[in-house]
């Protein structure tokens, strides 16, 4: 095509703004990453956050670019999570009320995790929360499968049973490390695995707000992006060693205190198409989540883990 010299400029951008469309060349936005946070919200957490521990960090979220942040609740219509198919990070607060969440709800946040449409981060005693417990117990069983033959994870028969029987039970140091596992393989018939599943917990933990000591592990991690390669909490709960869960796939931060505890407190795990991130730090009477680092590491997560949606 022959285009007179004199055809004006503004005419040129509009034919190829056309022409890219046509071609399928036209970038389309991106929607948003969208992220809900999730809070049991208990009254303690007044003393230290006048709006609601979820509601803080809903807030920071915020002034970050290119995401869709929702604060939710436990005491919301349906709990606070329905429409789960239509958020890409799920952040979770609990820690009194954990049981109060249904197993099937938690089951139903696994399979989404699993099939790459969700991604968690579980925040400080949401260790015990039932999403995260369900998706340590599935990864324990797709790690005890993995270790088999692939014509025996085929036909094997799993046998699950809890270490702990009571609910929210914590170890000592002297108890059988969980998850466990022990296999059987008859003359006849498919290897059976016994598998006792994680505690979610650790035998010691304070609440005497002493300051802790967080080293950066993997400082080329995008969770640890512009962070220092340690950085000092001044007040925070203390958790140690060892914290009865599957071998994380990623140990991002440590944490260590002044008395000698210790505690992996920043770790990945994947579970089929999606992950699962633990952040320990945290305590609901103390201003852990108005610190800059802190913050910074649960921004990173949601983007990182938010990338592949």
């Amino acid at each position: 095509m022959n285009l007179p010299t004199a055809w004006p400029r503004r005419w040129l951008g509009f034919a190829l703004v056309a022409l890219l469309a046509l071609t399928g060349c036209a970038t389309k936005p991106a929607r948003p990453l969208r992220v809900r946070v999730w809070d049991e919200r208990q009254p303690q957490q007044k003393q230290a956050y006048p709006q609601w521990l979820g509601n803080q960090l809903a807030a920071h979220l915020r002034t970050l670019p290119g995401l869709d942040v929702q604060s939710a609740a436990l005491d919301d219509p349906q709990q606070g999570l329905g429409g789960l198919d239509q958020i890409d990070v799920l952040i979770w607060w609990g820690h009194v009320r954990q049981m109060e969440i249904e197993p099937p709800v938690a089951r139903d946040i696994v399979r989404r995790i699993k099939a790459g449409q969700l991604q968690l981060i579980a925040l400080h005693s949401a260790h015990w929360s039932r999403p995260f417990v369900e998706a340590m117990n599935e990864r324990a069983s797709l790690d005890a499968r993995a270790a088999l033959a692939p014509a025996e994870q085929a036909t094997a028969r799993l046998v699950e049973s809890d270490l702990f029987p009571r609910p929210l039970v914590a170890p000592k140091y002297t108890d059988r490390f969980s998850p466990a596992v022990v296999y059987r393989k008859p003359t006849e018939g498919p290897v059976e695995i016994r598998l006792t599943l994680p505690n979610c917990c650790f035998p010691a933990y304070r609440g005497d707000g002493q300051p802790s000591q967080m080293t950066v592990l993997k400082p080329q991690h995008p969770i640890a992006r512009g962070l220092p390669a340690t950085f000092t909490l001044p007040q925070t709960e203390m958790y140690d060693e060892p914290f009865h869960v599957p071998p994380p796939d990623e140990v991002i931060l440590e944490e260590r205190w002044a008395t000698g505890e210790w505690f992996r407190s920043g770790s990945v795990w994947q579970l089929g198409a999606g992950q699962v991130f633990y952040f320990r730090p945290g305590h609901e009477t103390y201003p852990v989540f108005f610190d800059a680092h802190v913050l910074k590491v649960i921004g990173n997560a949601v983007q990182w883990l938010g990338r592949a949606r």
